[in-house]
């Protein structure tokens, strides 16, 4: 699981951080070290291992968050918002990160987000809920093409999807 917020434990450092799952399950603790390094390296952290949280940017902590998520190698990732409290540069940036992880580790991503742009662009899959009570309104395959990049927002393809999440949720666009 991925939250809002990082929660890394100040007192340990990055890579202390990654193997808590790991810890916690009584994993081995060498291989799981192992593990911890190249999953650093593929969130491009591989220089801090030994920084304490509070040395990296949201962003970075965001991301060593993420590496603590694979670190047990599950076969699912449930995000919850992981870059709401981002600006708005570093959430964009994120978004391309996390396409690149997710190529890299193969894994099922479940991503919860208010952002219709966001949902788009990350999601094969968009199941859009209405407001409280939640219901689902729509569940559809999103069809572009990956690798995905940020000139796609500007394409009619993208903004046909974006449009359609808008109408769903009773917003004019109009």
């Amino acid at each position: 699981m991925v939250f809002q917020q990082p929660l890394l434990l100040k007192w340990r450092r990055v890579i202390e951080n990654v193997v808590l799952p790991a810890e916690i399950l009584g994993l081995n603790m060498g291989e799981t070290k192992e593990r911890a390094r190249h999953l650093l390296d593929m969130v491009g952290l591989s220089g801090f291992a030994q920084s304490y949280p509070y040395e990296l940017s949201g962003g970075m902590q965001q991301r060593a968050a993420i590496a603590r998520a694979l670190v047990h190698d599950p076969k699912l990732i449930l995000m919850d918002e992981p870059f709401g409290a981002l600006d708005a540069l570093t959430r964009e940036k994120m978004n391309l990160e996390l396409l690149r992880i997710w190529s890299e580790s193969g894994k099922t991503i479940v991503f919860v987000t208010h952002g219709i742009h966001e949902a788009v662009f990350l999601g094969s899959r968009v199941v859009v809920l209405t407001a409280g009570p939640a219901r689902m309104a729509d569940n559809f395959l999103v069809d572009l093409p990956y690798p995905r990049s940020l000139d796609m927002k500007t394409q009619e393809a993208f903004g046909g999807y974006t449009r359609r999440i808008y109408s769903l949720l009773g917003m004019d666009l109009v």
